[in-house]
């Protein structure tokens, strides 16, 4: 065999049983997110690298991001999130917006990352926002969509849960302890790297990083105390609507989620797969009040999270909740070329059936009835019509019914309605 160009290394090829995967997590967050009230949008899948070097942090920008100059001598970048562009957007209309602006998308996104488990280099993302709203009632809104996501597609709470903590609570609790601005954010990384590393580790790496010993057993009993939570108005106010809107049972405190974007300065929140399976995030999110100012508008208060489809995707197929029957094929019917002389006639008929309103496809040559048989069985469908000489003048056609192989003569005008009647299974 010839060698096979393969496809580049972090991307997928989706065959028309891994697209009916894709389209399936695509309606079900067009469901979920439209139910709560959220208006669809998309921004460019190009963005200038300024808008990410504004917040996104050296990171993402230097090494994940795929940037290129284009022929202009513009550095360009393939979108690696998309909040930054969702403040863009709001900052270049902002006057003319209604507020609170809910909006969500779903769409592709690159970032030049390790390839490991439930971590490629192209990827498709939810991201649901809420802004011109700051309250905790708003945060909780965000963490009810996405408990609302987990139960869609099957996840229990003793399968998948959200944890919630609070910026300004950890920041408080760190002023207590005795860091300073700078040393803050070492603090906030090493938080962040805590679920990721044997405890003794941590450790050390904590030391390293300039702890004192009274400064790590400090901040060891904070990331413990499952009730600090109390201590925070923000949370305390967030837990009751999250009880009102009746997903309780899915969130939980964690003193541990940090978030490692730059803008999150409030609620935040992550879902973890909690079987085991899989350690990476399901999805995360929270409060970022001062995005918008960084990309040239107002200043205003948003929320919001995001949920790329691997993780999940990888989740829902070892615990075996991955839908069986996403219909790859949605066309049950074929219509059948008897002969080159009638070839027209069932383009006619095919026709006249999709004006009825059905999924029709006709097959593209005469060629031996068996044959095109089999394509129908091998493609899943279920109804299977031909139209030969004597239904031609008879004006009828011959049903064949795949799942039960009964077959019938019927008139072409009440065609429509025998065909549905197989297709319901009545």
């Amino acid at each position: 065999m010839k060698n096979i160009i393969r496809p580049v290394k972090g991307t997928r090829d989706f065959y028309p049983e891994q697209m009916a995967v894709r389209t399936w997590f695509y309606d079900t967050v067009r469901s979920i997110s439209e139910s709560f009230g959220y208006q669809e949008y998309e921004a460019p899948i190009l963005e200038s690298l300024n808008l990410y070097a504004a917040k996104s942090g050296e990171e993402l920008v230097k090494k994940q991001a795929y940037v290129f100059t284009d022929r202009g001598g513009d550095e360009i970048t393939l979108r690696p999130e998309l909040t930054p562009s969702l403040a863009r957007m709001i900052a270049q209309k902002q006057g003319e917006l209604a507020f609170p602006a809910r909006w969500w998308s779903f769409g592709p996104f690159w970032r030049y990352e390790k390839m490991q488990k439930g971590r490629s280099r192209e990827f498709f993302q939810w991201n649901i926002d809420m802004l011109g709203v700051d309250s905790p009632e708003a945060d909780a809104e965000l963490v009810a969509v996405a408990a609302g996501l987990l139960k869609a597609v099957g996840l229990a709470p003793e399968q998948a849960r959200i944890y919630v903590n609070n910026r300004r609570l950890m920041d408080a609790a760190f002023d207590a302890l005795g860091f300073s601005p700078e040393e803050k954010r070492v603090v906030s990384g090493l938080v962040d790297r805590r679920g990721k590393m044997e405890p003794s580790a941590w450790d050390v790496l904590s030391v390293e990083s300039g702890l004192t010993p009274s400064q790590l057993t400090g901040l060891k009993d904070l990331l413990t105390d499952t009730e600090a939570w109390r201590r925070s108005e923000e949370l305390v106010r967030l837990f009751a609507a999250l009880e009102a809107l009746g997903v309780a049972d899915y969130v939980r405190f964690d003193p541990n989620i940090m978030r490692g974007l730059l803008y999150y300065t409030g609620t935040v929140f992550e879902a973890f797969d909690i079987t085991g399976s899989v350690r990476r995030a399901i999805l995360g999110g929270g409060r970022y009040d001062n995005l918008l100012a960084d990309v040239g508008g107002e200043a205003i208060c948003g929320v919001g999270f995001a949920m790329g489809d691997v993780v999940l995707s990888i989740v829902l197929s070892e615990l075996g909740l991955m839908p069986k029957a996403l219909g790859v094929n949605r066309s049950s019917v074929l219509v059948t070329v008897f002969s080159r002389e009638l070839h027209a006639a069932s383009l006619k008929l095919s026709s006249d059936l999709r004006q009825s309103g059905l999924n029709v496809t006709c097959y593209p040559e005469a060629v031996k009835l068996p044959k095109q048989f089999k394509f129908a069985d091998r493609m899943g469908m279920r109804v299977v019509l031909v139209l030969g000489p004597d239904e031609v003048a008879q004006a009828k056609v011959a049903v064949k019914n795949l799942g039960d192989g009964t077959q019938e003569i019927v008139d072409r005008g009440a065609l429509p309605a025998s065909v549905r009647r197989i297709l319901s299974g009545s």
